[in-house]
């Protein structure tokens, strides 16, 4: 099984965050999870998942929220100051980081690699040591400035995967859209899911029998 790091920022997205989640843990894969402040108030207000910072106390509550009743010991919560975790070393493996949802402060601060607390360290260290990191932005419109900061990060070696989801695999819920963008970031992790509907072309069109 692969060892991933989840971190969660500041922007809209919540539920694509959750989605990621659960399928890093239903594949059996270790994951060490980075929330930072504003992503703890992202979570609160668009899944009611109410957390402290104390990443002891929170991560039975993290578990309850993806509905998680085994294999918790999977996920490890480390609190986005503790820049002494082991993610913040390259000396530990690692096999791909996702930021989603990434703020525009975030996406700037990985591009000029300002790195202010854990989550954009690991981040950091990702691309130093050529590792996956996924970007799942989600700001809307875009600015010049986050579009010179995608490019930056591209050029990097990350992947910039906008939270944005498709229609042609006919959705009938919010959570159909969901679980494709995290079917699409699960995969671009190189992690086997159900979640992602892969295109195998239009149906043929129905043509009446003619005599």
């Amino acid at each position: 099984m692969g060892r991933y790091i989840v971190g969660i920022a500041g922007a809209s997205g919540a539920p694509y965050a959750k989605r990621v989640l659960q399928g890093l843990l239903a594949g059996g894969h270790d994951v060490k999870c980075v929330i930072s402040e504003a992503g703890r108030r992202v979570l609160e207000v668009e899944e009611g998942l109410l957390l402290t910072g104390n990443t002891e106390t929170d991560h039975p509550d993290v578990l309850e929220w993806l509905g998680v009743k085994s294999g918790g010991t999977q996920l490890e919560m480390l609190h986005h100051r503790d820049v002494a975790a082991s993610i913040a070393s390259g000396s530990f493996h690692t096999d791909g980081m996702v930021v989603v949802p990434c703020s525009g402060g975030t996406l700037a601060k990985i591009a000029t690699g300002v790195s202010s607390g854990l989550l954009e360290r690991a981040a950091d260290v990702c691309l130093k040591e050529r590792r996956k990191l996924i970007l799942v932005t989600r700001e809307t419109p875009l600015s010049l400035i986050h579009l010179r900061n995608m490019t930056a990060v591209t050029e990097a070696g990350a992947i910039v995967l906008p939270g944005s989801p498709g229609y042609y695999h006919r959705p009938s819920s919010v959570q159909d859209l969901v679980d494709m963008v995290a079917g699409r970031i699960l995969s671009h992790l190189g992690v086997d899911s159900a979640l992602l509907k892969e295109w195998t072309g239009p149906e043929p069109p129905a043509y009446a029998d003619q005599d």
